[in-house]
């Protein structure tokens, strides 16, 4: 019997490190114990009512029940203009400048796939979103890692790049507000970023996820708002976190028309786009009330100060992030990231992811996620006090 084993280019995509930390969690719910997950990036929030009640009225028109225009509806794009001309000041061609994703993840995965041939540099954050990796692989492209230290903020020292790094490199990955690590950008790395570029000649893709969780007072700069930034790259935005649509798999990357088309090509021969509800229903979300997504970010600037302080209380010394709805706690001495995740996960049934899952440098520090309500992360806090790990 022909055992049809999959493509060598499957097998060398890079290995899911959370799977067995997930089937782990699975063994503990199913034996009845009480987990506290605060190890993953899923939105707990509903999606705003507004945004529904546009999907239903939406799905009820026959022109949404065919097949949508292979690269989105014009309206959906004219919305997200609208939205970065509202948001950041950063003025976009609808028909040039913008192309509708499945979802951010698709096209962060499908950018190496666009630019890239074999052997091609890319440089990627460590740590940073394992499905970078993904494009990478697929792409079957070489890797080059920027390592995120504390010292410098999180941010990539582009000083440390080889000269051949630079000269091979291709493409660039960047993430701020940044998962894991809760970091933010400033004006000067993002202009200095696009000097890099423009001198070696790669594009740069910034992974705008969390671009509406800034905390502090502190709105999260878009890579565009800096001038010529719009020359060397493009950002991509995702609705799931600004308006709790995981689920809905849409999102849209912006910038250097090039880049768009390449992109549209590319999607051209892998879907049908979106269904037309969805559609409406995300321009919806970008054109219509925005209460929403201020009251998000101050419920996740609540959660954050919740858990921060009474990690703090017990003796943990913390770092509070700036943005996104991660925090990225140092592990106490004498433990590596996965054994203190396993040692919380066993005696105290809190989730963690981590850091090492997310790259060498994420070594010593694990990832907690701000979503679950308030007294769920008092609990956690008090579960962890209970370890008598920390000195008060």
């Amino acid at each position: 019997m022909n055992t049809f084993p999959p493509s060598n280019l499957l097998e060398n995509l890079p290995k899911q490190f959370f799977a067995s930390l997930v089937k782990k969690v699975g063994q503990y719910i199913k034996a009845g114990h009480d987990v506290i997950n605060l190890g993953q990036g899923n939105p707990d929030q509903p999606t705003p009512k507004h945004i529904v009640e546009k999907l239903k009225e939406a799905a009820e028109k026959p022109i949404n029940h065919k097949y949508s225009p292979f690269q989105g509806y014009p309206y959906l794009k004219q919305a997200a203009a609208e939205f970065y001309q509202r948001e950041y000041g950063v003025s976009v061609n609808p028909d040039k400048e913008i192309a509708i994703l499945f979802g951010g993840k698709a096209g962060l995965v499908e950018l190496p796939l666009c630019l890239l041939n074999p052997g091609d540099t890319i440089l990627v954050p460590d740590p940073g979103y394992p499905d970078y990796w993904s494009g990478v692989a697929l792409a079957q492209a070489k890797m080059v890692t920027m390592p995120l230290r504390e010292k410098n903020h999180f941010l990539p020292d582009y000083e440390e790049l080889t000269p051949e790094a630079l000269k091979n490199a291709k493409l660039m990955f960047l993430n701020y507000p940044n998962n894991p690590t809760g970091a933010t950008a400033t004006e000067e790395f993002f202009t200095e970023t696009v000097k890099l570029a423009n001198e070696h000649n790669f594009c740069v893709v910034h992974d705008f996820a969390y671009g509406a969780i800034g905390f502090d007072g502190e709105k999260p700069l878009s890579f565009l708002q800096v001038e010529g930034a719009k020359e060397v790259g493009i950002e991509i935005y995702t609705l799931s976190k600004t308006y709790n649509m995981a689920g809905w798999r849409v999102g849209f990357a912006v910038g250097n028309e090039r880049i768009i088309s390449s992109i549209e090509l590319l999607q051209d021969h892998l879907y049908v786009s979106l269904f037309g509800a969805v559609q409406e229903a995300a321009a919806e979300a970008l054109t219509g009330p925005q209460d929403c997504v201020w009251e998000q970010n101050q419920l996740y600037e609540r959660r954050r100060n919740i858990l921060i302080d009474g990690l703090r209380t017990i003796g943990w010394e913390v770092t509070a992030p700036k943005g996104s709805f991660f925090a990225w706690l140092k592990v106490p001495t004498g433990f590596t990231s996965e054994e203190f995740a396993n040692l919380l996960l066993d005696q105290a049934h809190i989730m963690v992811a981590p850091g090492i899952g997310f790259g060498s440098f994420g070594e010593g520090y694990v990832r907690v996620g701000l979503l679950t309500d308030e007294e769920r992360l008092k609990e956690a806090v008090r579960r962890i006090s209970s370890l008598e790990i920390f000195k008060k």
